[in-house]
């Protein structure tokens, strides 16, 4: 039985990769998925609860899903209550593939650096692709009502839109931090571990030295020295930096591991007789040996850098408002009042982040008993 056929007899790993496939592709289509947008406010919607979808209008008839316009009343002096003031003169049906506001559907852009440093970085985003126009949604009402189906936030935008959006940069930065820091961890390791003598010993020690450095302290030290008027897409591309720069020790020394007895095998001794570069040697024959621990450490590395960007957007050190992320979404749990009268705002995210993690869990453990040789199950 091949590793694939063992994989998907694994029904947790298959469920993870499900997830993961539908996350990822939600976050990809945001722009589609997502029935507002992220950075629009509807009029006295501040903190608005999940909209209450109705089927029969106030005369008892059925006319279908549909909402009423909903807002939120003057505050209650004495008790601290809002009044939710619901029209329900204006019905509103819930539909699929409605119009909406007009997004650049699939528009590429990269933000690359200009003049790149720790003080002073300018950055600037080079579009790839234009994208197509268009103002079609998942989801969404023909009427004058708004669909929120998990509320809004104190400053009336929608959060199931939100975390669309944000879901861009919490998902993307596990996968542009793993493609920084596996090639560097496999090219130290793989040189270290084949040469040996001195070359070993000192990239060994300067690995050590960054194993040492707590990653969390360090990211929360540099990021409190940064100019404070950083854009979301600077701010991104340092957490990026920072945390591959400090992640690729421990991958480096598992690889020469490997690599020490890789290198004693017949078919690289064949290719050293036959007068094989050692660079050629290490990236044909070496490093692809080590391919199957690879692929499974990057699926259970993702979530850290996935955590990384979190703690620093909820302790206000990365992505900042209004840019979304499912960090930085979090930080209405510091409100107490939040907590107790809005406790979808916070759990939204939350629970999107331990999901994608469990996930990537799943789909690791499952990928190491498919691809370990030592696996006998049939």
């Amino acid at each position: 039985m091949n590793w694939w056929q063992k994989l998907k007899r694994n029904s947790l790993a298959r469920y993870g990769a499900i997830l993961l496939l539908v996350f990822y592709l939600s976050v990809f289509l945001a722009d589609f998925v997502a029935p507002y947008d992220a950075y629009s406010a509807q009029p006295e919607g501040s903190l608005l609860p999940p909209t209450q979808v109705y089927w029969r209008n106030t005369e008892g008839q059925f006319i279908g899903p549909h909402v009423y316009p909903t807002t939120q009343g003057p505050v209650n002096l004495e008790t601290g209550d809002r009044q939710l003031k619901v029209d329900r003169t204006q019905p509103s049906p819930i539909r699929l593939f409605v119009q909406g506001s007009e997004y650049n559907f699939l528009q590429l852009t990269l933000p690359l650096p200009t003049q790149f440093s720790l003080t002073d970085p300018k950055i600037q985003p080079v579009v790839l692709f234009p994208g197509i126009k268009s103002n079609l949604h998942l989801f969404g009402t023909t009427g004058g009502a708004r669909f929120n189906l998990l509320g809004t936030d104190e400053q009336a935008r929608d959060q199931f839109s939100r975390l669309m959006y944000g879901g861009r940069i919490s998902l993307s930065i596990g996968l542009v931090g793993s493609i920084i820091t596996f090639p560097l961890g496999m090219l130290v390791g793989g040189i270290s571990g084949y040469f040996g003598g001195w070359i070993d010993g000192t990239l060994m020690r300067a690995a050590e030295v960054l194993m040492t450095i707590p990653t969390l302290y360090l990211l929360i030290a540099l990021a409190a020295v940064l100019p404070p008027g950083l854009s979301s897409a600077e701010r991104f591309i340092l957490i990026v930096l920072i945390t591959s720069f400090v992640s690729w020790a421990g991958l480096a020394r598992v690889i020469r591991g490997q690599v020490l007895s890789i290198k004693e095998r017949e078919f690289v001794q064949a290719s050293k007789v036959m007068g094989g570069r050692s660079l050629y040697i290490i990236n044909r024959h070496v490093l692809p040996q080590t391919a199957t621990y690879i692929i499974i450490s990057a699926t259970l590395t993702i979530p850290s850098f996935m955590l990384g960007e979190a703690v620093l957007s909820f302790i206000g050190l990365g992505i900042q408002q209004p840019d979304p992320s499912w960090g930085n979404m979090l930080t209405l749990a510091t409100n107490a009042s939040i907590l107790v009268l809005q406790p979808w705002l916070v759990w939204s995210p939350a629970v999107l982040i331990v999901i994608t993690v469990l996930a990537f869990n799943l789909l690791g453990d499952g990928l190491r008993d498919a691809l370990d040789p030592r696996n006998s199950q049939q």
